[in-house]
């Protein structure tokens, strides 16, 4: 297949893939949307779920990465789309802490099952982390345990799956519940190959 082809397919997947659930959430909340102080917990909501969309891309595309890479730049894709994953999952917290307020940020585990908040809190500080790591990545530590790293940033991807299968308020019913269980079935694929079947491959 040519590769000019294959990047546009790539590139239109996922556009699908992250702008698909935005428009499931602008359908429920979208007539509710107003300039006011209820806008940033509306839009928080939207903001994991395109989070979560690009690191999907990550995991699944991750396994795939040595044939993308013969049509076009996938760790460029990925340098790019991980700046804005950055941003988002410190922006999904923050957008909720304001619209419910710092001083209510307990109530968060009182209207909520608290394992799912504890999975969220462990999985935001292992991906802050591995943000963080990836500026000291050349480090002779990180060199020589970087696949560990990762390996570690895929879990915080599954406990951020759990966390928003808990309390999503887009994934309890409706067709982004059974969008998220395929994904998070396909990143469990791609997740055991990535990090079991291609080391016993080699």
């Amino acid at each position: 297949m040519d590769g000019k082809i294959l990047k546009y397919l790539f590139l239109a997947l996922a556009s699908l893939v992250v702008l698909y659930p935005l428009s499931v959430w602008y359908g429920r909340a979208g007539a509710d949307l107003a300039f006011d102080e209820t806008l940033s917990i509306s839009l928080f909501p939207a903001i994991g779920l395109a989070a979560f969309s690009v690191m999907w891309l990550h995991v699944v595309g991750g396994a795939l990465r040595v044939w993308l890479s013969k049509y076009f730049d996938f760790q460029k894709f990925v340098n790019v789309s991980s700046i804005a994953v950055f941003f988002l999952i410190i922006l999904h917290p923050l957008l909720l802490f304001i619209g419910i307020g710092f001083r209510n940020i307990g109530l968060i585990f009182e209207i909520n099952e608290p394992i799912y908040i504890w999975l969220a809190i462990i999985a935001w500080f292992i991906l802050v982390g591995y943000d963080i790591a990836k500026r000291f990545k050349k480090r002779d530590f990180f060199v020589r345990h970087w696949e560990a790293v990762k390996l570690i940033s895929t879990i915080g991807f599954f406990l951020t799956l759990f966390h928003s299968l808990g309390v999503g308020s887009d994934l309890q019913a409706g067709p982004l519940r059974y969008v998220w269980f395929f994904y998070g079935t396909t990143a469990a694929i791609a997740a055991t190959y990535t990090y079991g079947i291609k080391r016993l491959l080699k």
